[in-house]
């Protein structure tokens, strides 16, 4: 008799994962509170410090510079752009590069060689020379900054992100406060040759505590074989995201309104009324301490009540010290007023860049390097473009360059605020602090 029965079901085929992609398996996080947690949080805070020390110590040395190798104020401001547009496009290389080799071994390599190449700058005396080794010091720099966000959004359990990353970026903070200070005391007192040279030195003393200090990925899984359209896509995808793209502006414009008031508010100093010397004028970037203090709260904050409201009160706070520093022959204005431009943007840094973590589902060093893509972008373009409002208007044409950022800055703050509000509803959740990756 023929049994009615269905025939059994046939399995569907496996469908073959793409090139170079790994199965997904639970994430080990590394809670707060931990001495794994604090020993990455020491790590990164190290990094950060170096990458931004390395990368910013030639900015109080502008004016320098400039009377030196006999360029203008704008072409002077090449010793620091050449070096962030090439760290720009180098990230993006990292990014891929962090695919096959791992975090910690590239982030080390990026470290001591940027410090090397400092030294050997510090030797200089042709400018297109110094110039283009400013630009290697950026190609170096590339394997760090956002291979670091991605180490601590793969490592770091969500509800911590944004405090160890405000650690992270307060690290950066100490770094171009100390990077600065320290060339302008060493200028001050011998020259900028040998203030170089301390950095360079600074800097691979940095690269062996952060070596000593990091623990090995636990959840990073690394891929082989992957062609340059499996990274295309990737990018694609992460700029499919609404949210994601903002975001990426954001990089741009945060970066390029903070490089743009430090580049030129040493030839404000230095210019009548106030007429301060270099050692004076490197000083004033001890207003960084207040921006270490900033990122680590905005973080908590952050993970708290949301990144949104936290962010528009950074750029809220920036766009204020920016309107100080127009009082008239006030040196306490524009000590005030270049404090809270560096606590807006190291408060609005920090959000962005947990967010990043957050929003990114999956491939995270690919999304930090488009988010870091446009933040030195912004640094290189802004910061030059500065130069021209500077020649020909003076440090009210700078204000307003900056200032106009600041709003478009501060309407998509908004943006993003409604839509972290959105996605919190959709959800469920009336906080973010265990916030998941969306598209959004």
């Amino acid at each position: 008799m023929a049994s009615n029965s269905p025939p059994p079901p046939v399995p569907a085929p496996a469908v073959a994962p793409p090139p170079g992609a790994a199965t997904r398996r639970e994430p080990v996080w590394t809670r707060r509170g931990t001495w794994a947690y604090r020993r990455i949080a020491g790590a990164l805070f190290l990094s950060g410090y170096a990458t931004f020390s390395l990368l910013y110590c030639v900015q109080p040395l502008l004016p320098v510079l400039a009377r030196e190798f006999g360029v203008s104020a704008a072409e002077s401001s090449l010793a620091l752009s050449s070096t962030t547009v090439c760290l720009a496009l180098a990230i993006v290389a990292a990014s891929v590069v962090a695919e096959r080799f791992g975090r910690k071994s590239l982030m080390f390599a990026s470290l001591c060689s940027v410090s090397v190449l400092c030294l050997i700058t510090a030797t200089v005396h042709d400018w297109h020379l110094l110039v283009a080794l400013r630009a290697l010091q950026g190609i170096a720099l590339g394997g760090v900054p956002a291979v670091a966000i991605a180490y601590l959004a793969e490592e770091i359990e969500p509800a911590g992100l944004g405090t160890a990353m405000g650690l992270y970026v307060g690290g950066t903070a100490f770094g171009g406060m100390a990077g600065r200070i320290v060339t302008g005391f060493v200028t001050e007192h011998a020259d900028w040759r040998m203030a170089l040279a301390a950095i360079g030195c600074l800097g691979l003393a940095a690269a062996v505590g952060f070596v000593a200090l990091l623990p090995a990925s636990r959840n990073f899984q690394r891929k082989r074989d992957t062609g340059f359209a499996y990274h295309v896509a990737i990018w694609r995808r992460h700029l499919g995201s609404p949210g994601l793209r903002l975001l990426f502006l954001t990089g741009f414009l945060v970066m390029g309104t903070f490089v743009t008031v430090y580049n030129y508010v040493g030839f404000l100093l230095t210019a009548p009324p106030y007429g301060l010397g270099q050692g004076a004028v490197g000083l004033i970037f001890l207003v960084y301490t207040f921006g270490m203090i900033a990122s680590p709260l905005a973080g908590n904050f952050a993970d708290r009540i949301g990144r949104g409201p936290v962010s528009i009160v950074g750029v809220l706070v920036a766009l204020v010290g920016v309107a100080l520093t127009l009082i008239p022959a006030s040196l306490i204005a524009v000590i005030a007023g270049t404090a809270l431009v560096a606590i807006g943007f190291f408060v609005c840094h920090a959000v962005a860049s947990s967010w990043i973590g957050i929003l990114a589902d999956g491939d995270k060093s690919h999304a930090a390097a488009l988010y870091l893509l446009l933040y030195y972008v912004g640094s290189s373009v802004a910061g030059s473009l500065g130069g021209v409002f500077w020649a020909d208007a003076g440090w009210l044409g700078v204000v307003a360059f900056v200032a106009v950022l600041h709003l478009i800055e501060l309407a998509i703050a908004v943006r993003l605020a409604a839509m972290e509000r959105a996605r919190l509803a959709r959800t469920g959740r009336g906080t973010p602090d265990d916030d998941i990756p969306a598209g959004a």
